[in-house]
């Protein structure tokens, strides 16, 4: 009989320690691991997202913008853009660079210049 309670004492800490390392286990995966929705894969997600638009267009309750609104949402995001002054002091700076860089292969004229010039001399061939 002795040697029973030893082997069931065995097993109850061989249980204790394995639910002990389950709980750590799910305690660092708690924080950081993704659940649901998140957890699916891009496909996944994508699939479930059509079926649900697809069940708003038969319900009769999807939003479809027309082109008017589509713009006034446009020139909104436009706006908020520009207030953002960095921002926009780096697009013209780069829109400058890359004009400077087009005027050094075409040796300082537009490209409708040489584009003109390149027909004129094509008549004058012919």
């Amino acid at each position: 009989m002795a040697t029973n309670q030893g082997s069931d004492q065995g097993n109850e800490q061989g249980k204790s320690a394995g639910s002990s390392q389950k709980s750590e286990g799910q305690a660092s995966q708690k924080g950081s691991g993704k659940r649901g929705f998140a957890a699916m894969s891009e496909a996944q997600q994508r699939e479930i997202a059509s079926k649900g638009g697809q069940a708003a267009h038969q319900k009769g309750t999807a939003h479809e913008f027309d082109s008017e609104e589509a713009r006034r949402a446009g020139q909104k995001g436009g706006e908020a853009v520009s207030r953002n002054r960095e921002h926009m002091a780096e697009i013209g700076r780069k829109g400058g660079e890359s004009r400077q860089s087009a005027n050094r292969d075409g040796d300082g004229r537009s490209k409708s210049a040489q584009k003109a010039n390149r027909q004129g001399k094509d008549e004058d061939d012919a």
